[in-house]
């Protein structure tokens, strides 16, 4: 891939996958706009403030804004999430949302390729492993539990969150685990976005013990064909230090990053 490639790309990731709203919206889940920005609130354990640019917004307007956002956390007596890209504007907004309160959390790198050479293979898990899709919530508790392990903080509600996403429209997202006898190993699902060519990937967390055994990379295989049967013909995924390298060799390439800032009441 060229740098023009990954330009081009990251131009499809803004204009088809940004503002990132929820559509449909699960049931209790509510969008307000305010100004470029919008607020997503009753989503999951924090509210997430979402944009496709800020319109050229500076200096005293921007810092209104920002306080708008900590009036609302505040309001609610719940944290809210800034999804910042590492190629927003203006190159002083990390320096506004910090002297806000908000504080950074791990960089992910947004990262998008081609669907059809990975929807063309076959997943391919270690002996006693096998991938199940899911939707019932005694399998989203245990996705819950396995993602609280593995990060070590309470996202037990992670389940109730994905449960009201599939009774929305179950055909709008699909969740599958990876399952070693009657455990959970690896969870992770897919979102077919309206609108879009794109499909996008999010989980993948797998138990230490069953790591670099080709889970994770069973798991993206296997949504990649899921998108294909769908027409989706580009994958993004957020990606953690650990997982781009090995979506790097699967043919996804970075095009920004992304920083969740978050504020807490």
């Amino acid at each position: 891939m060229t740098d023009l490639d990954a330009t081009t790309l990251r131009a499809a990731y803004d204009a088809q996958l940004r503002p990132d709203l929820p559509d449909p919206l699960p049931d209790g889940v509510v969008v307000e706009p305010d100004g470029p920005v919008f607020r997503v609130l009753g989503l999951d354990q924090r509210g997430m403030v979402t944009y496709r640019d800020l319109g050229g917004m500076t200096g005293a307007d921007l810092d209104r804004l920002i306080a708008r956002q900590v009036a609302v956390a505040r309001e609610r007596s719940e944290p809210v999430e800034w999804k910042l890209h590492g190629h927003d504007e203006p190159a002083d907004l990390p320096q506004r949302l910090g002297e806000a309160g908000f504080a950074p959390e791990d960089e992910e790198t947004v990262m998008v390729g081609p669907v059809a050479p990975l929807a063309s293979a076959l997943p391919v898990v270690p002996d006693g492993v096998r991938l199940r899709e899911v939707t019932s919530r005694a399998d989203l508790d245990r996705i819950a539990q396995l993602k609280t392990q593995v990060w070590g903080r309470d996202l037990s509600g992670l389940a109730e969150a994905l449960e009201r996403e599939l009774a929305a429209d179950p055909q709008a997202i699909t969740v599958v685990v990876a399952e070693a006898a009657e455990t959970v190993v690896s969870a992770a699902w897919v979102r077919y976005p309206t609108d879009s060519t794109f499909a996008t990937l999010w989980g993948g967390s797998t138990e230490p013990q069953w790591r670099r055994q080709g889970i994770y990379r069973a798991l993206v295989t296997y949504r990649a064909r899921l998108a294909g049967q769908r027409g989706r013909t580009l994958l993004q995924v957020d990606a953690s230090a650990e997982s781009r390298p090995v979506l790097g060799r699967l043919g996804l390439v970075p095009v920004t990053t992304t920083t969740p800032y978050v504020y807490t009441p």
